[in-house]
């Protein structure tokens, strides 16, 4: 697999420096989470979320002379070609994810058991025949599917890539820490959904690389794999 260095000028830095913003983003990416407002409901709280952190991130690219244009966030060169992008990176999540349910239950380690769907209620609503509720809520889950691939692949794979110095090893640790760092978030424990996550994060952030840091097919590819999943919920 070929790792593309970016090419991206940052304004100098020690390494210290991109230390100390992954400190700032990564304690207030989880201490956000300890603020939930009841009334606005589990959507609206992660849109909250998720958007404080940007706030963060983009506040650390500012210091850094560094525009989420230079880490991706940028007009593709061909429409089409980026929608093949994102079948593919579609088709990879697919396929591992139906790998793993596969094999999960023969692994030498225990997992614990999935409780997302008992969550789904609470989370969403009662969406089975609802597509009045799903129509509602599916803005705000697209609108997350974006943000979680800027912060998760744009920001932090870059600034954790630049921590170890820009090498091909870099690159590697980039990819599988955002991905774990991405399973964890999404349940907090060694769980069927946190591993399920971290593969999505991982596939994620290979293709980011090996497609040129583009975020576009990523975004894409997130939106619908999340379209997917509410809809079997409905």
């Amino acid at each position: 697999m070929n790792l593309d260095i970016p090419t991206t000028q940052y304004k100098p830095t020690s390494y210290k420096g991109f230390l100390i913003d992954l400190i700032i983003y990564i304690s207030v990416m989880f201490l956000i989470r300890e603020v939930y407002i009841p009334k606005i409901g589990f959507l609206a709280n992660g849109l909250f979320w998720s958007f404080t952190t940007l706030g963060v991130a983009t506040w650390r690219m500012k210091v850094r002379n560094v525009t989420w244009k230079e880490l991706g966030l940028r007009k593709p060169k061909s429409p089409f070609k980026t929608l093949g992008i994102s079948i593919i990176i579609l088709a990879a999540v697919i396929i591992s994810i139906v790998a793993f349910e596969i094999i999960k239950d023969n692994l030498p380690f225990s997992i614990t058991p999935d409780s997302s769907s008992e969550n789904a209620s609470s989370k969403f609503g009662d969406l089975k025949g609802n597509w009045l509720l799903f129509l509602s809520i599916m803005p705000m889950v697209l609108i997350e599917s974006a943000l979680e691939e800027l912060l998760d692949r744009g920001f932090l794979m870059n600034w954790i890539e630049r921590l170890f110095s820009s090498t091909t090893f870099a690159t590697i640790i980039a990819v599988v820490l955002q991905a774990v760092i991405f399973g964890f978030r999404h349940s907090y424990d060694f769980s069927a959904r946190s591993i399920t996550a971290g593969i999505i994060g991982l596939i994620m952030g290979i293709a980011y690389i090996k497609f040129g840091r583009n975020l576009w097919p990523l975004i894409i590819a997130h939106c619908v794999l999340n379209t997917i999943s509410m809809i079997d919920r409905v």
